[in-house]
């Protein structure tokens, strides 16, 4: 830091920085500008530990940051020039605050004396994400006094720790800076002073003694027993939403110990751990959206109570029957949200999903029959599905998730666009024992810096999927300027339909004129040549079987694209034909019927 002490904005800066690194900061995402000089100066220079990425647009550089964030469990800082450019943050700000994700935005800013007077590229950056952090603060002008290094040095460390908990989220800094903003002597001799007596008294192991690596700790909650109205009632769900855990075998685990000890069917989401790991599941239902078409079916296989884990799925079909049922609910989450969107009768245990008390239920008391009518409703669906799916010969997006569940190889991070995509992998991800790892934007579920999140989750990785539609990478196609500093190899298997294709399953898509100018917008790119203005390899898949290579051993450096044409009409008359049809005349033997 002997530098620093030329400049009080670069001894600020570099307090800020090595204060990070104590905390365990791993990377930090930075977006060109002036007003930020010596913040980028400082991490640039100052801490060797911390990879220090540069990435030109700031709505990329935030989501990108937000990948990296979901891949370590680990906040990542961002940090920008004043203006506008930490407004680019925004969308990366909500879903982080929705999805729970840790990120640490340091914003930088004009000083007071020259906000409200037209100065140029300044504007209000006070509270500039609304109620989306879990905190945000200003920082004071820059001082060089020791009293004020401490204040600086607690603020970071308290950002840091509400990054984390007691909801991981966002946590705004705006940083203002005065000039001069380069690592250059200070002119006024009274600084010069004060920096050099500062230098004097300057113990850098005292100083930075108290700051634990909170990283390292975790809360420790203890075991949940099982409840009593759990163990009374026969008719019983358990439903595992949307999730990515740190650790998503013992996640599975958990849950297939609570499962086993009620005798409960697991309704697993295609985005939850437990389809890629199904050997320790033997009660994962993954067809329950298909069987929930069928209102007769519906009503028998209706529970008493409901178990739900985490985030609710996707499914509209579920969402629909739940709060038509009504049933007693109890929500497992850790967080202090409410995660009830259906406002029933709910209960929230605010629990992370560990281990389970050993109390076993009583033996000859538990009846299996409501258990084994979802387990027969589910195999006579999925056998119907794969037989269905198994005589598309063509290139189809509706079987494409089907096929990647038995096709990427074991252990694959797969990032999920929104929009007909992740609708697909409920319906059709085929359980299996891949444990591929599925990550996704599900927070506030838009389209948003799709390809810079699945960049961010992919880097430092080996080897990475994402499964897209058009209409999504397009949105986001300046996350291509991450590729000279992407490390690891990122596979986009893109689903071109030239259009918005989960608008086709929607009423408007009867009304057209506006339809499709204004909902199915299609956009006619080439996308060869996309990818060769950006310097991405692009391929054009024509078949399964040249699918099924490409993907057999993935690459590990590099972006490629594998681009997937598909008529989106089609697809959409194939699901408003099939869907409804799988869960028809299921049949029941007198064995599986539960007791009237």
């Amino acid at each position: 830091m002997a530098t620093a002490y030329k400049n009080i904005n670069q001894l600020w800066a570099a307090i800020a920085t090595q204060t990070l690194k104590y905390l365990g900061l791993k990377t930090v995402v930075i977006s060109p500008g002036s007003r930020s000089t010596p913040l980028v100066v400082a991490f640039a220079q100052e801490s060797p530990d911390i990879e220090v990425i540069s990435i030109l647009d700031e709505r990329s550089a935030a989501f990108f940051a937000l990948g990296r964030a979901k891949a370590t469990g680990l906040p990542t800082v961002l940090v920008c020039t004043s203006g506008t450019a930490g407004a680019n943050f925004y969308p990366a700000v909500i879903e982080a605050k929705e999805s729970r994700v840790p990120l640490l935005l340091l914003t930088a800013d004009r000083p007071p004396e020259l906000r409200d007077c037209h100065s140029g590229q300044t504007i209000d950056q006070l509270k500039l994400y609304g109620n989306y952090p879990n905190w945000q603060a200003q920082l004071a002008v820059p001082t060089a006094d020791m009293e004020m290094l401490g204040y600086l040095r607690q603020t970071i460390t308290y950002g840091w720790e509400r990054c984390l908990a007691p909801i991981p989220g966002v946590v705004h800094l705006n940083v203002p800076f005065r000039d001069p903003l380069a690592p250059i002597p200070h002119q006024d001799k009274q600084q010069c002073q004060s920096l050099e007596l500062l230098q004097s008294q300057w113990q850098p192991e005292e100083f930075f003694a108290a700051i634990t690596n909170t990283t390292q700790l975790s809360i420790i909650n203890p075991p949940l027993p099982i409840l009593a109205a759990w163990q009374e009632c026969d008719r019983g769900i358990i439903i595992a939403g949307v999730a990515q855990p740190q650790e998503p075998q013992a996640y599975c685990r958990a849950i297939a110990q609570l499962a086993q000890s009620l005798q409960f069917p697991i309704l697993a989401e295609g985005l939850s751990p437990l389809r890629n790991h199904a050997n320790i599941n033997p009660y994962i239902i993954s067809t329950y959206d298909l069987i929930l078409r069928n209102s007769q079916l519906a009503e028998q296989l209706t529970p008493q109570i409901v178990i739900q884990i985490g985030d609710m799925p996707t499914s509209k079909q579920l969402r629909q029957w739940l709060s038509r049922i009504s049933p007693r609910r109890w929500v497992i989450d850790s967080t202090y949200q409410n995660l009830d969107p259906l406002h029933g009768r709910t209960i929230h245990l605010r629990q992370e999903m560990g281990e389970w008390r050993s109390e076993r239920v009583k033996e000859g008391r538990r009846e299996r029959n409501f258990l084994q009518m979802w387990l027969s409703a589910e195999t006579q669906v999925r056998d119907r599905v794969e037989k269905s799916l198994l005589e598309i010969g063509e290139i189809s997006e509706v079987k494409l998730p089907w096929f990647l569940s038995q096709s990427l190889p074991p252990a694959t991070p797969i990032f999920i666009a929104n929009s007909m995509a992740v609708r697909d992998v409920e319906f059709f991800w085929k359980p299996n024992n891949s444990q591929v790892i599925p990550f996704f934007n599900r927070g506030a579920n838009g389209i948003d810096g799709t390809l810079s999140t699945a960049l961010g989750i992919a880097h430092g990785q080996q080897s990475c999927v994402m499964l897209t539609g058009d209409l999504a990478l397009l949105h986001d196609t300046n996350g291509f300027l991450i590729r000279n500093k992407f490390v690891g190899h990122l596979t986009i298997i893109l689903i071109n339909n030239n259009g918005g294709g989960i608008f086709e399953m929607l009423p408007i898509a009867e009304f057209n004129p506006p339809f499709a100018e204004f909902f199915a917008t299609p956009q006619d790119i080439n996308f060869a040549q996309l990818c060769a203005t950006y310097g991405v390899e692009h391929e054009l898949i024509t078949s399964w079987k040249q699918l099924r290579n490409k993907l057999s051993i993935l690459p590990t450096q590099g972006i490629r694209v594998l681009e997937l044409q598909t008529n989106r009409q089609i697809n959409a008359r194939w699901r408003k034909e099939n869907l409804g049809k799988f869960a028809a005349n299921i049949q029941f033997n007198n064995s599986d019927k539960s007791r009237n």
